[in-house]
């Protein structure tokens, strides 16, 4: 079983900044792909970004290329996610998610294990 615990999020103004961060705990963090997805209120969830697990590749979605920035620190197993230049006024729930392998995940049936969402709700 794979754990996924966020961090993070809040309320912040459009324009604004915000992180997110997702730890998962146990010792194969270092070979998981990791990734991101938001679901606002009405609308699916939907894939953000992804990260390999060295940290040496990433997809972002189109919405958020150049705005979004995705990292992570292996020692620490930790993903994080920076968000600058937020848009409009919504509120959407920021999950981080794996397949708990090194999967590269676009979707959201291509992931078994899932951050609990609230704690990473980005509001602005």
């Amino acid at each position: 079983q794979v754990q996924l615990v966020e961090s993070g999020g809040g309320l912040v103004q459009a324009g604004g900044s915000l992180n997110v961060s997702c730890a998962v705990p146990g010792s194969s963090f270092g070979h998981y792909y990791m990734a991101w997805f938001r679901q606002a209120i009405g609308k699916e969830r939907e894939f953000v970004v992804s990260i390999s697990p060295l940290g040496v590749t990433t997809y972002y979605s189109d919405s958020v290329k150049g705005r979004f920035t995705v990292s992570r620190d292996n020692a620490k197993n930790t993903v994080f996610l920076q968000m600058n230049s937020l848009l409009s006024s919504v509120t959407a729930v920021y999950y981080c998610a794996t397949a708990g392998s090194n999967f590269s995940p676009s979707n959201n049936g291509e992931c078994g294990y899932w951050g609990q969402g609230p704690q990473g709700t980005v509001s602005w």
